[in-house]
């Protein structure tokens, strides 16, 4: 199975959730996903972990974001923060959630192969 890599560029939580979800369903699948937050993105990663339409998803039966981020680890879905990202949102690497590792674009693109595919949320 081709693996699935997708870049978050914006501080949007309903895009990194549908992010997740993807990577979530691709690791199930037992595929490999990978997730970068970049700049703004990173932001969203602050404690404690919310998102603005968290409380419609639970009502609808859904995780909140939250529990959806530890799911995707849980599942195998590598996920990275930009350091220019931390810089950004005034984060340090400590203050990730367990499992989100640190990296920038070029280590990132290097993990990549040509039968990888790269999605824009």
């Amino acid at each position: 199975m081709r693996g699935l890599t997708i870049v978050v560029t914006t501080a949007d939580a309903e895009r990194l959730r549908g992010a997740l979800v993807l990577a979530a369903a691709q690791a199930a699948l037992g595929g490999a996903a990978a997730i970068f937050l970049q700049l703004d993105a990173v932001a969203l990663l602050k404690a404690p972990l919310a998102a603005p339409r968290d409380t419609d998803h639970r009502a609808a039966g859904l995780p909140d974001l939250a529990i959806l981020l530890a799911d995707s680890l849980a599942l195998g879905v590598a996920i990275s923060a930009c350091q220019s990202g931390l810089a950004l949102s005034g984060m340090s690497a400590a203050e990730l959630p367990d499992g989100v590792s640190v990296g920038g674009p070029i280590g990132f693109l290097q993990k990549m192969d040509d039968e990888t595919r790269l999605l824009m949320a």
